[in-house]
């Protein structure tokens, strides 16, 4: 074993640095669902920026200094609080908001949403079953984004209002109708936030012979 040990040192090294990079620096997150349709795709793989918010110990989730504040529209990567998944979402409400859906219009601290720039499109929901969807421009409190809802679908269309809880954060999927997020799985502390997305590294069409989505490359999250 000691041999062993000795011949590999280097190659265990590299892992072991690999692995300090990749739980206290950055870390690549591949997206599995369509839950963030229409600006991240099952396929996608992000940049994710695990030193945004808070400097933790390598290889654990213990928490050393804050280093910077998550921010309404940020997309983030968590720890689920239902089941310990790691779950992509967009934060849309900070501690102290108060947040509503009505119709799956938003509503912050009694603020409704400002929608614009409608487009049609259809949503693959399985194999063989698409349905209408809408997307929009979703803006409020200086922040904006393309969000989609989708017709005919079972979904929590309205939820609150709730007041989000001192160091925890409310989340939301872009695509509204499809998302199991803080409707479902409760707000996130932030002692479970992972790190900030902030870029497509790479792409590749699952349901296209993983054909490589190359327009998607490098693009940056917003």
């Amino acid at each position: 074993m000691t041999d062993w040990l000795r011949k590999n040192r280097g190659f265990l090294l590299f892992l072991l640095g690999l692995g300090v990079f990749r739980t206290a620096i950055a870390d690549w997150n591949p997206i599995p669902s369509g839950s963030m349709r229409p600006n991240l795709l099952a396929g996608d793989a992000v940049l994710v920026d695990r030193i945004a918010y808070d400097l933790k110990l390598p290889l654990t989730n213990v928490i050393v200094a804050h280093l910077g504040e998550p921010r309404r529209g940020d997309i983030v990567t968590f720890s689920s609080p239902k089941d310990g998944t790691r779950l992509i979402k967009r934060i849309v409400a900070l501690p102290g908001d108060i947040v509503q859906l009505r119709d799956d219009a938003l509503y912050i601290n009694g603020q409704r949403a400002r929608y614009s720039d409608p487009r049609s499109a259809t949503e693959a929901l399985a194999r063989g079953v698409r349905v209408p969807a809408l997307r929009l421009t979703e803006s409020i409190d200086g922040d904006q984004r393309r969000v989609q809802v989708l017709a005919g679908v079972p979904a929590m269309r309205d939820f609150g209002p709730v007041t989000v809880p001192a160091g925890d954060y409310l989340m939301l999927g872009d695509n509204r109708d499809d998302s199991a997020d803080s409707r479902y799985i409760g707000f996130v502390p932030r002692r479970l936030l992972i790190g900030k997305a902030l870029r497509i590294l790479v792409s590749a069409d699952i349901d296209g012979d993983w054909a490589p989505r190359f327009d998607r490359f490098g693009q940056r999250l917003q």
